[in-house]
């Protein structure tokens, strides 16, 4: 009788995967402490009444959805949400617009640019300051006393000072532009990754096929660089709904003129620094939501765009 020989298990390999699983402990611990646990937290907050009136702690009382119900019923939400959302579209549209121009000129070798390191580091290095200095630095410049109004009236512009600060439009242009001047040049070292990577065969065989540069950018560039774009829009929009220290800095936590730069994460603040512990883990809930279906929505437009084209 012949006998059937079993596969015997490489002892070895496995001895060296089991090493890999403990590379992985720290991760999940760390995970499961400052991330996990704190989400699970923050949900099962949103279910209770528990702030603190005066030296009075109210709660917790379970009210299931009644945080959630005021806070999408009182008219606050979407006031708020439409005020981050208008100040993150104002500085992503320049900021990509921009973006995409310098990553087109630095990646062009026909340009024939000089100083490209030093103009590359240039423009990554208001990334590396810090907002509060931004905030801080803007608040100064713009001030009713401030340089900005001195030498505006200086050359005639008008004869009194300006207050930058007391126009709805004037506080969340500067927003805007303190945003777009912060992270272009993060979103223009990422685009020139995604425009090196393409292969430069297909730039060659465009300008043999007789394609314009205005041509060979729309129909080869953009279209290859579609998942960094992708990549780049989501993360601004995380970011975006995120805002908060710009404004909370610049407004001195107020949000005004009228409330028109308060954002979510401002409000958010103010229910955590009042001990609103119920009302400020519905409103994470919900901000986590709307990122998600965001998120979302912009991935299945670029992927149901594609499919088109």
């Amino acid at each position: 009788m012949e006998k059937t020989v079993k596969p015997q298990r490489n002892n070895k390999v496995t001895r060296y995967n089991k090493w890999g699983y403990i590379f992985l402990i720290p991760f999940f611990v760390v995970f499961v402490i400052f991330q996990l646990i704190p989400l699970v937290s923050t949900i099962y907050n949103s279910f209770f009444e528990n702030y603190r009136s005066g030296l009075q702690q109210i709660g917790p009382n379970f009210v299931g959805l009644g945080n959630y119900q005021k806070l999408l019923t009182g008219g606050d939400f979407f006031k708020y949400f439409g005020n981050t959302m208008i100040m993150w579209i104002l500085g992503f549209v320049p900021q990509i617009v921009i973006s995409l121009v310098l990553a087109y000129w630095f990646t062009d070798p026909s340009l024939h640019l000089k100083g490209q390191r030093f103009f590359k580091t240039v423009i990554y290095m208001p990334n590396l300051i810090m907002a509060a200095a931004f905030a801080m630095l803007f608040f100064t410049l713009f001030a009713d006393t401030g340089p900005i109004n001195s030498m505006l009236q200086q050359v005639g512009i008008w004869s009194k000072p300006y207050s930058f600060m007391s126009h709805v439009g004037s506080v969340r242009g500067m927003v805007a532009f303190m945003n777009c001047l912060m992270w272009f040049g993060n979103t223009t070292i990422l685009l020139m990754a995604g425009m090196m990577g393409i292969d430069t065969s297909l730039f060659e065989a465009a300008e043999v096929d007789g394609a314009t540069a205005h041509q060979i950018f729309w129909k080869v560039t953009l279209p290859l660089l579609r998942p960094i774009l992708v990549y780049v829009m989501i993360t601004s929009l995380i970011g975006g709904l995120q805002m908060f220290d710009v404004p909370q800095i610049l407004t001195n936590g107020t949000g005004d003129p009228v409330r028109s730069s308060m954002t979510l994460i401002m409000w958010l603040n103010k229910h955590l620094y009042n001990y609103n512990y119920g009302m400020g883990g519905a409103l994470s809930v919900i901000l986590l939501v709307v990122t998600a279906v965001l998120s979302f929505a912009v991935f299945r437009f670029s992927a149901s765009s594609e499919v088109d084209n």
